[in-house]
């Protein structure tokens, strides 16, 4: 029998935090333990030990793929290095985004993200923590239709979003979109508005949502991505969405909630004290209790560092501990086996300090297996009373 002790640590449960230890047996927790101590194990020296992190949306994959907009790299190289940074900033749970989309900005075609999918499925049983895929489809666009078999039989693809591609209905308005191609693209002015012209005329005429949720209804969870007026919320309601991921506006965080929808913000929103492109702050949506998950989005370090911060912010520890774990395990249907401290629940863990204002990950076991280890100095923030 593979037993082991972890003791001496600040442990988080779904509902308070103490010091103690716990016992992991064949890779589940077997044992919790407040104020006891032990001579064996590994002492964590105070740190903070939490479950790891589940990250619904990331899009650290492009960064591992294209470091550069004319620099490429092979999906199995860059899937590694995403893995052992994942690992490294303690996620045990990854959701890479991958879009399947016709609009202007795709980087691959249809076909070219599936295989990319393929690649990911193929590798994820090698890999440090557990990985799932996460489509991002583009219900305004037929190019689509005759791969959504394909994208349904893919065995780590557990979560769908709309993303729709409309210009100047989500996040950028038409201004903005233009001043990007502008920029982008070396396009003149009367270029850009005749292209996002022409791109809004043929996109305003599909919507394939309803084949959407045909294809995943029985195998995925559905969201919708970048929603910025409730009736966004309403449409996605209406085609079986239960995720409103990255709301852009309080207006539609707000309908969400009302309906009973998951409403998941980035962690980058939340560390840096705002959007990065003026939308909705992650702060002021928690000041009305509409946040439920954060995610990566962009960049692992701030799930820890989020919670760290939120920490010294005067949330308590659980409470924000569940943003990044519990919370998306009940979303994705997770939660028995995975996303709390919890006896019978798999030992995905991940000890940390959090003495500097982000989060230092000293642990990650993954099954009770350590997949990462660092000896950095042991601290941790004062107590919160």
């Amino acid at each position: 029998m593979n037993t082991h002790l972890l003791t001496n640590a600040q442990v988080v449960t779904p509902d308070g935090h103490f010091t103690g230890s716990i016992s992991i047996d064949n890779g589940i927790i077997s044992g919790i333990y407040k104020d006891k101590f032990y001579g064996e194990g590994i002492d964590l020296q105070g740190q903070w030990l939490i479950p790891g992190c589940i990250d619904i949306h990331t899009d650290y994959l492009e960064k591992e793929l294209h470091p550069r907009s004319s620099a490429s790299f092979a999906p199995p190289f860059a899937a590694h290095f995403l893995d052992v940074r994942a690992a490294s900033c303690g996620l045990t749970t990854v959701f890479s985004a991958i879009s399947f989309s016709d609009n202007e900005n795709k980087q691959r075609s249809v076909e070219q993200a599936l295989a990319l999918a393929r690649e990911i499925d193929a590798t994820r049983g090698s890999m440090l923590v557990r990985h799932y895929l996460h489509a991002r489809i583009d219900p305004n666009t037929d190019i689509i239709l005759p791969h959504l078999a394909d994208m349904a039989g893919l065995e780590s693809l557990h979560l769908v979003v709309f993303n729709d591609t409309i210009p100047g209905t989500r996040q950028f308005t038409i201004e903005q979109q233009i001043e990007m191609r502008m920029k982008e693209r070396g396009y003149t002015r009367e270029e850009a508005i005749d292209r996002l012209q022409q791109q809004v005329q043929r996109t305003e005429e599909i919507n394939h949502r309803d084949k959407i949720r045909e294809a995943f209804n029985s195998k995925c969870i559905l969201g919708s991505h970048d929603d910025t007026t409730a009736q966004h919320i309403l449409e996605a309601a209406a085609h079986g969405v239960t995720l409103a991921e990255m709301p852009t506006t309080l207006a539609a965080a707000r309908k969400a909630k009302e309906l009973g929808m998951w409403v998941c913000m980035g962690a980058p929103n939340y560390f840096r004290g705002g959007s990065h492109c003026g939308n909705l702050s992650c702060k002021e949506a928690m000041d009305e209790g509409l946040v439920d998950i954060l995610c990566s989005d962009y960049h692992f370090p701030t799930m820890l560092g989020s919670v760290v911060r939120m920490i010294e912010d005067g949330i308590a520890p659980h409470e924000a501990v569940n943003l990044v774990s519990l919370n998306p395990a009940k979303m994705l249907g997770f939660d028995a086996y995975t996303g709390s401290i919890a006896v019978g629940k798999r030992a995905d863990l991940v000890s940390f300090s959090g003495d500097r204002s982000f989060a230092a990950v000293s642990n990650v076991w993954v099954d009770g297996m350590s997949k990462f280890a660092a000896d950095y100095k042991k601290g941790v923030l004062p107590l919160v009373r």
